[in-house]
């Protein structure tokens, strides 16, 4: 037992993730982006998600207070971005949070903390998707009085559905982009980043001129447990942030350039998340967000008495979601690239077309797999089944800084936590706290994926990892 416990927590040396950088089966990524892409890539992965589809689903939660709600999180997030900066200019790969358990807290960590990446970026993109549809919807009917049918734009056991076609369709486009190579997958994404932000400030605007600052009382009618359950599923809204984190291998100076886009595209989202939650709710009472797929719609069809407005904000979610799928399914792709690499999964994910210079068959078969999950899966409680994987993988990176700090004080840092270790020990907590206002539904699917994680990895991974090969070649016969 002795044994398993050492072989399970061996940590792989931090050059040798770095040296490994960017090398895969075939040929080697290319680094292409620059620090404006690079934040561009994190804040298409992040704003909208919560805003264009959670919103209604938080507010009934929290009231007014959602505004409050948003906040929370963000600080949340805050703690845990200023690891992440730390740790990415520190070991710049494209693993992310895996890459640095693995290189502080041991192999079966990092494997726990992929397995609970898979969870946060294929399953998020797949709830993203789908809210991407519920936009396409609404634009068709407001523009052209025509929707497409229920039974093509809902999974099966909705409202009549079949398949969510349009949530399918995304994915697939999407996935054409990536396959074209990094560079055009982010000039392509900063278009759409552009896009994004215009509409929800053309929607603040609007939204404004109707406020009425008696919806907001009162302010928290649900008190604090409201606040924090609200606070616990917008969660999901900044998942993303660490986006960049997963282009390590891919940009042209990471050291220097992903600490400054995590952070700046923490600070670009909360500002819009907030200035968009207040407008909306003092436009609407909050209980009437309640259940809406496209409440931002519905806020600006009820503050203007007119269809135009919600056409041309529909219009740009389609756009501005449709980054948020591009940008973390790039990212589910690298993570995977760099798991691949240490033996844990089929090298089939390593491979780098020579043409290229992307992992194409890793990209195809995600791709294949995010898309039926949203076709035929109801968003229901993926999103708070995210946010509880995240949570865990954001509390593992604060750990990460206190250990690397202690075993490895000599490595450079071009960014360093600030008022450690007080920083990543209110990370861990604020991960906790949030951790514990979800529900026990959620609670039990993330136990059950846990296990299947841990049985995946004990099935394959224990005996095949690089670091398992090779202490196996040293080990005297």
């Amino acid at each position: 037992m002795r044994s398993i416990w050492r072989r399970i927590f061996r940590t792989k040396p931090v050059g040798e993730i770095i040296a490994e950088g960017g090398h895969g089966e075939g040929g080697e990524l290319k680094r292409s982006m620059s620090l404006t892409q690079l934040t561009m890539f994190s804040v298409g992965a992040t704003l909208g998600t919560g805003i264009f589809v959670i919103l209604g689903e938080a507010a009934p939660l929290a009231g007014p207070a959602v505004v409050v709600s948003f906040l929370l999180a963000a600080v949340t997030a805050l703690f845990s971005a200023l690891s992440y900066a730390e740790l990415a200019g520190t070991i710049p790969v494209s693993g992310s949070s895996y890459s640095y358990a693995y290189a502080t807290l041991g192999e079966v960590v990092a494997w726990v903390c992929g397995w609970c990446l898979l969870l946060e970026y294929a399953v998020s993109v797949s709830a993203v998707a789908v809210g991407w549809g519920q936009y396409l919807n609404e634009f068709f009917g407001q523009s052209t009085g025509w929707r497409i049918p229920a039974a093509l734009s809902g999974p099966p056991g909705i409202d009549g559905g079949v398949v969510n076609l349009p949530a399918i369709a995304v994915v697939l486009l999407a996935t054409v982009l990536l396959l074209r190579g990094a560079s055009e997958s982010a000039t392509a994404n900063a278009v759409m980043v552009v896009v994004k932000i215009g509409v929800l400030l053309f929607f603040c605007v609007i939204a404004f001129t109707a406020f009425d600052s008696d919806n907001l009382t009162p302010f928290a009618p649900l008190g604090m447990a409201g606040l924090s359950a609200a606070g616990a599923k917008v969660f999901f809204s900044y998942i993303g942030f660490d986006a960049a984190s997963t282009a390590g291998e891919e940009a042209k100076n990471p050291r220097r350039d992903l600490p400054l886009a995590i952070l700046l595209s923490l600070g670009i989202v909360t500002l819009v998340y907030v200035l968009v939650a207040l407008a909306s709710v003092g436009v609407l009472p909050w209980q009437r967000l309640s259940g809406s797929e496209a409440s931002l719609a519905k806020v600006l069809e009820d503050a203007t008495g007119s269809a135009w407005p919600s056409v041309v904000l529909s219009l740009g979610a389609v756009v501005a979601i449709a980054s948020v799928v591009l940008t973390v399914l790039y990212g589910q792709t690298r993570i995977l690239f760099a798991m691949s690499r240490d033996g844990l999964i089929p090298k089939v994910f390593q491979r780098v077309s020579p043409r290229r210079r992307v992992p194409a068959a890793n990209t195809i078969i995600v791709s294949a797999f995010v898309a039926i999950l949203a076709g035929l899966v109801p968003l229901g409680r993926l999103a708070d089944a995210t946010s509880i994987g995240t949570l865990f993988a954001f509390a593992v990176v604060n750990v990460g800084v206190i250990v690397l700090r202690s075993t490895r004080p000599d490595l450079p840092r071009n960014f360093r936590t600030p008022l450690f270790p007080l920083t990543p020990i209110l990370g861990v907590l604020f991960c906790l706290y949030l951790m514990v206002n979800l529900d026990r539904q959620t609670w039990a699917v993330f136990a059950v994926w846990t296990l299947v994680g841990l049985a995946a990895y004990f099935a394959y991974g224990f005996r095949r990892s690089r670091l398992a090969q090779a202490a196996g070649a040293c080990r005297p016969h």
